[in-house]
């Protein structure tokens, strides 16, 4: 029964608002703060500071760089040496990054055979039964044959089947290697799209360490129709860095050859550098009626809020609230049945 009464209720009785007028200081002002608190919210964070009258579109980018450079070593190992980009870019081309090395560790003339490991806790032996054949650690060079060899005059080591001489990296040149990398010039050339607006530019800069940018934008006339936010954030390094740092990324690889035997050899290289990741990110903003008449009509409906706010204070929290939940409701019989009889107040 009180399903189909409910159901009854539900499918025959009808609601309409009812306007009420309150005289009361304390409601009224809650309405007017309420009101004011979402107009400052509609105008100052969804149009001001969100831009909600513009349509949005977030950026697509392709970024090329390139090294400028060359400088002299001079050392016992190599003797004189030019390195140019060849040299000292590694690898040739990334996506969206580039690395210089500032430093190096060469092994020259390595060939496959058999030689002394570095020493270390594990590799150092007194007698051949130190030495376990076929053992490889974490750290080594090569497979151990079980033999115990001469490092030095005084120490040593398991010999090891590997590209020998091994590297010895436990010394890192100081001074960096490089050190007039601090004089190099880093060309990037950023491309960004913006495929919603059909907008797109080429913005292409010019770094030198010694903190000096140099910026390079294309002519203004193609820029007329640039949609407002376009932007590009770019970080380098400072100037000191660049001829100190040998632990910022490190880069290991082999160049190979043959000797006049036809014997395989290689120099094997470990770089140490600075990688430089360029990130592009950007949002371009346009203003759009669509979007506008949106948060428009959304920031009038949230004005509803402070009526019901209100009518939450008014009928639930004030000393009088029976009085104005009277005023409020009334209950209307259906007339066409010839029942006139109201319920409440006739107010």
């Amino acid at each position: 029964m009180v399903s189909c009464g409910a159901f009854h209720s539900f499918l025959f009785e009808y609601d309409t608002p009812r306007i009420v007028l309150i005289r009361s200081r304390k409601v009224g002002l809650i309405n007017r703060a309420v009101q004011l608190a979402i107009l400052a919210y509609v105008i100052g964070w969804v149009f001001v500071w969100e831009k909600g009258y513009q349509e949005t579109d977030s950026v697509v980018s392709s970024v090329t760089t390139k090294v400028k450079g060359v400088t002299l070593t001079n050392t016992s190992t190599l003797g004189a040496r030019i390195w140019d980009v060849a040299d000292y870019v590694i690898p040739p081309q990334e996506e969206n990054a580039v690395f210089v090395m500032t430093n190096v560790i060469l092994t020259p003339n390595q060939r496959q055979g058999h030689c002394p490991e570095l020493p270390d806790d594990k590799t150092e032996c007194k007698v051949k039964n130190n030495c376990v054949p076929g053992y490889v650690s974490t750290h080594s060079s090569g497979i151990q044959t079980g033999e115990c060899v001469p490092y030095n005059g005084s120490i040593k080591t398991c010999e090891v089947f590997a590209w020998c001489p091994v590297e010895d990296d436990y010394r890192v040149p100081k001074p960096a290697f490089l050190q007039e990398a601090e004089n190099f010039t880093i060309l990037v050339k950023n491309n960004i799209w913006y495929p919603k607006f059909n907008f797109s530019k080429v913005e292409s800069w010019r770094y030198r360490s010694t903190g000096t940018v140099t910026l390079t934008e294309i002519p203004p006339t193609v820029c007329q129709s640039t949609p407002s936010g376009a932007s590009t954030t770019r970080t380098l390094p400072t100037p000191s860095r660049l001829a100190t740092t040998s632990v910022n990324h490190v880069a290991e690889f082999a160049k190979y050859y043959k000797d006049s035997n036809g014997t395989e050899a290689r120099t094997l290289i470990k770089a140490y550098g600075i990688r430089f990741d360029i990130i592009v990110f950007g949002k371009a903003g346009k203003f759009d009626v669509i979007p506008t008449m949106i948060n428009i009509g959304s920031g009038l409906a949230l004005f509803g809020v402070a009526t019901v706010l209100c009518d939450i204070v008014v009928l639930y929290c004030m000393k009088k609230k029976h009085y104005y939940r009277e005023k409020k409701y009334k209950y209307v019989e259906d007339y066409e049945l010839g029942v006139s009889e109201t319920y409440g107040t006739n107010s």
